[in-house]
C-alpha cells in the first residue's frame, strides 16, 4: 500500500431525517476533510483543494477522501524561549529562568550554542528548532472523526443505548462504522462503534453483510453487490431521468425540494406509474397537486397546457417484476386523499367568502395587535385611503380586501396553507365576484419572494400595499423590528415588496404619507410607537440594496438617495441621468464643485437671502449669476416633464463658469455684504446642481 492512498469512512445508522439528509452528508464529508488537511494528513500541493467525495443515502453517510497519507510529515517547530534581557544574567550566562523555561519545554540542559539568537519585533529573543514527528492516520482520524460528529447541524439529537449499557447520542442509532486506507482497516472507535470493512446494502434487494476490499471500490462495490447508489447526486439525477422517461409527452411538476426528499428517503429508486379517477380533476388542481406532493411525495403530471393529468408517477425503494400491488397500494392511499380534498372543498363552499369574515374574530393576529379580523378591517381602511390616489374606487377596494384574507379559516387552507390566496380566488370565482376582485385574492400577497411576479391590476397592487403596509406598521410599531439575521416576521421581504410595487409600476405615492396612512389605522391601540421616521430609513436601506442589486454602482445611488426621497416611483430616471451625466466631460469639475460650494455652505450656515446684482462686483459672479439666471427656468421645465437627463446635461453647460468663479472670486470675503451675497449665489447654485440628484456624490 502506498503512504498517500484512498481513505473511506461511512457511518451505518437507521434511517436518517430526509429533510437533513443533503446537509448532513455535507457536513460530515466536509468537516472529516478540513480536520484531516488540518492535520497534514492530506497530499496536496498549496493551490490546491483536497480531492474527495460525499455519500448518503437513507441509512448512511460517507466520505471518501483521495490521497490521504498513513503518517503525516514531520513538523519543523521554531518556538520563542526568553527574551535575551531575562535569559542571561550579568555575566552573561543561562539564567536560572532560562534553565527552568528549557526544562519546561523537553529540553533540560541544552546549551546556549544550539539555541536561535533573533528579533522577536524590538526585542532579542532566544529560539529553539526543532523537528517533531508526524501525527499518524489512526490518531488523527479518531480525532477529526469526533469532533466532526460532535458538530454536525443535527435539529434534533437522540440519545440511544447500546448493547454494551454505554448511552450514545446521535442523529439516528449508528450500527456500523468503515474506516478503510486503501485496503488496510483504520483502528478508530466512535459512537461505541469500532471500525471494521464491512457493511450492508439495500434492506430488501441484498442480503447479508458486504465486505469492502478496497477503499476505492466503495461506491461500485455498492451498487453492484448492495443495490445502493451511494451518491446522492447520481440517485437523484437517476430519479430525474426515470421520471422524465416515464411522464412521456407529460410534463413533470418536480420541484427541487420534493426531489430531495424523495431522493433521500430511496437507496435504488425505481419509477412507477399511477392513476387516480378522473372525476377529481373538477377540483382546483392546486389542491390535487399539494395533496400529492405534500402528503404522499408523488410527481405530478400535466399536459402541455399545464392542465393536470390523472396520472401521476411514485419513486419507489423496491425493484420488482410485479408492482402491481405497489401501484394499487399507492392509488388506494391518493384516492383517500383526494376524497379528503374534495369534501374539505365542498365544506367550504357551503358558505360565501363574506360569510366566513365574522369567524375571523376568533383568531389572534398578535396580542399587542388583536384579532384577525381587526387586521382585515385596517386592511380595508388602508386600501380605501390609498385607492383613490391611484384612481381605484375606494369602496371597491374596501371590498376586495376585505375578501382577500377571508380564506384563511377554510377548511382547505387549514389543511394547506400553502394556497393562501390561491382558494380564496376560487371561492371569490364560486361567489360570483367581478373578476378584478378574484384578482385580488390570488395576487395581493405578491410578489411573495424575490423576482416574483407583481400584482397585475391596479387594485391588486393598491390591497397588496396595503397588506404589507399594515404589517411593516404594527410589528414595527410594537417593538419586533428586525436585528441582525433575524426577522421572523418577513418585514425586510414585505419592505422590498412595496419598493418593488410602487418602484416597477411608477405609482405616484408618497412613501413618508404611506406609512402614516397605515400608522393611522392604528389609532385604538396606544401600545403602538409611531415608527414612521423609522420604517423610512429602513425602506431607504433596503432600497440602496435593491437599486444596487440592479447594476448601479454605489456612488449613483448614493446621489439620489442622499436627498431623501420620498417619492421613488421616477428613482430609476433620476438614477439613468446621473449615469449619463457622469459620462459627460464637464461631470468631474462639476461634481468636485459641488462638493466643494457643500461644504462652503455647511460651514457658514444657510441663507435664503436673494442675490443682489448690484453686489456682484466681480466679472466671474456676474457671468455666473447671468447664466444660471438664464438656465434656471429651462431646467425647471425639464423638470416638470421629468426630463431628468435633459435638465442635467443643461446644467452642464455651467462647468466653466463655476471653474471661473472659484478661480477668481474670494467667496469669504471680508465685506460681510458681499460675502453674504456671494453665498446667496452659491445657495441658488447648488438647489439647481442638485435638483436631480446630490451630484458631489461622483466626486471621487
Amino acid at each position: 500500500m502506498s503512504q498517500s492512498s484512498t481513505l473511506l469512512v461511512e457511518l451505518l445508522t437507521e434511517e436518517l431525517p430526509p429533510t437533513t439528509l443533503t446537509c448532513l452528508s455535507n457536513a460530515f464529508a466536509h468537516g472529516l476533510v478540513d480536520r484531516l488537511a488540518a492535520r497534514n494528513l492530506i497530499n496536496v500541493t498549496n493551490s490546491a483543494s483536497p480531492s474527495f467525495e460525499a455519500f448518503g443515502t437513507p441509512r448512511r453517510l460517507a466520505v471518501m477522501i483521495h490521497k490521504v497519507r498513513a503518517v503525516a510529515p514531520q513538523g519543523q517547530v521554531h518556538k520563542k524561549i526568553l527574551p535575551v534581557s531575562i535569559a542571561l544574567d550579568t555575566d552573561g550566562r543561562p539564567s536560572v529562568p532560562l534553565i527552568k523555561k528549557l526544562a519546561a519545554v523537553g529540553f533540560p540542559g541544552m546549551s546556549l550554542t544550539k539555541l536561535e539568537r533573533a528579533m522577536d519585533g524590538k526585542t532579542e529573543a532566544f529560539f529553539v528548532n526543532y523537528t517533531v514527528p508526524g501525527i499518524t492516520l489512526e490518531d488523527g482520524l479518531q480525532a477529526a472523526l469526533e469532533e466532526t460528529i460532535s458538530k454536525l447541524p443535527i435539529p434534533k439529537i437522540m440519545t440511544y443505548q447500546r448493547s454494551d449499557g454505554t448511552s450514545v447520542r446521535f442523529v439516528r442509532p449508528a450500527h456500523q462504522l468503515i474506516a478503510l486506507h486503501a485496503h488496510r482497516i483504520v483502528p478508530v472507535r466512535v459512537l461505541g462503534l469500532n471500525s471494521g470493512a464491512v457493511t450492508i446494502g439495500h434492506r430488501f434487494l441484498s442480503q447479508g453483510h458486504i465486505a469492502i476490499l478496497h477503499a476505492d471500490d466503495y461506491a461500485r462495490t455498492l451498487k453492484q453487490r448492495g443495490k445502493v447508489i451511494a451518491s446522492i447526486q447520481a440517485r437523484k439525477e437517476l430519479i430525474r431521468a426515470q421520471l422524465l422517461k416515464c411522464a412521456g409527452v407529460d410534463y413533470v411538476l418536480m420541484p427541487e425540494a420534493l426531489l430531495d426528499e424523495v431522493n433521500a428517503l430511496v437507496e435504488w429508486p425505481i419509477v412507477y406509474e399511477c392513476y387516480f379517477d378522473e372525476a377529481f380533476l373538477h377540483m382546483p388542481q392546486e389542491c390535487l397537486i399539494l395533496t400529492m406532493q405534500t402528503h404522499q411525495k408523488y410527481f405530478a403530471l400535466t399536459d402541455a397546457s399545464g392542465k393536470l393529468r390523472s396520472r401521476f408517477l411514485v419513486v419507489s425503494n423496491l425493484q420488482t417484476e410485479t408492482p402491481q400491488q405497489i401501484v394499487l397500494g399507492n392509488e388506494r392511499v391518493v384516492s383517500a386523499r383526494l376524497a379528503d380534498a374534495q369534501f374539505f372543498l365542498e365544506q367550504d363552499q357551503k358558505k360565501t367568502l363574506e360569510q366566513h369574515i365574522p369567524m375571523l374574530a376568533n383568531v389572534v393576529y398578535h396580542n399587542k395587535l388583536g384579532s384577525q379580523l381587526q387586521r382585515v378591517e385596517r386592511l380595508a381602511a388602508l386600501a380605501a385611503t390609498i385607492a383613490p390616489r391611484l384612481g381605484v374606487d375606494a369602496q371597491r377596494a374596501s371590498h376586495a380586501a376585505r375578501l382577500a384574507k377571508a380564506d384563511l379559516l377554510t377548511e382547505m387552507v387549514g389543511e394547506f396553507p400553502e394556497l393562501q390566496g390561491t382558494m380564496g380566488a376560487y371561492y371569490a370565482r364560486h361567489d360570483g365576484e367581478p373578476a378584478d376582485i378574484i384578482l385580488v385574492c390570488s395576487e395581493h400577497y405578491r410578489p411573495r419572494f424575490s423576482g416574483d411576479k407583481l400584482p397585475s391590476t391596479m387594485i391588486s397592487s393598491v390591497v397588496a400595499l396595503a397588506d404589507k403596509l399594515e404589517t411593516l406598521v404594527g410589528i414595527w410599531g410594537i417593538g419586533l423590528r428586525p436585528t441582525g439575521e433575524k426577522d421572523p416576521f418577513s418585514l425586510r421581504r414585505y419592505a422590498l415588496g412595496v419598493l418593488r410595487i410602487v418602484l416597477e409600476k411608477r405609482l405616484p405615492l408618497d412613501l413618508i404619507a404611506l406609512l402614516r396612512y397605515a400608522y393611522a389605522q392604528f389609532a385604538t391601540h396606544p401600545r403602538i410607537v409611531d415608527p414612521t421616521n423609522a420604517l423610512y430609513n429602513f425602506f431607504i436601506d433596503r432600497l440602496h440594496s435593491l437599486l444596487r442589486d440592479r447594476g448601479y454602482n454605489a456612488n449613483e445611488v448614493d446621489a439620489v438617495l442622499s436627498q431623501n426621497p420620498t417619492r421613488i416611483d421616477d428613482i430609476i430616471s433620476r438614477l439613468d441621468a446621473v449615469r449619463y451625466f457622469s459620462t459627460l466631460p464637464e461631470a468631474i469639475s462639476l461634481a468636485s464643485a459641488n462638493k466643494r460650494i457643500t461644504n462652503i455652505l455647511k460651514k457658514s450656515g444657510s441663507t435664503t437671502q436673494r442675490v443682489e446684482k448690484k453686489l456682484l462686483v466681480e466679472p466671474a459672479e456676474q457671468i455666473l449669476f447671468e447664466q444660471l439666471h438664464t438656465l434656471t427656468p429651462t431646467v425647471q421645465g425639464r423638470l416638470r416633464l421629468c426630463d431628468y437627463t435633459g435638465a442635467l446635461s443643461i446644467l452642464a453647460s455651467l462647468r466653466d463658469a463655476v471653474d471661473v468663479f472659484f478661480n477668481d472670486v474670494m467667496v469669504n470675503s471680508n465685506d460681510v455684504v458681499l460675502r453674504a451675497n456671494r453665498l446667496s449665489l452659491l445657495t441658488q447654485l447648488h438647489k439647481q446642481m442638485n435638483c436631480v440628484a446630490d451630484i458631489s456624490k461622483l466626486a471621487i
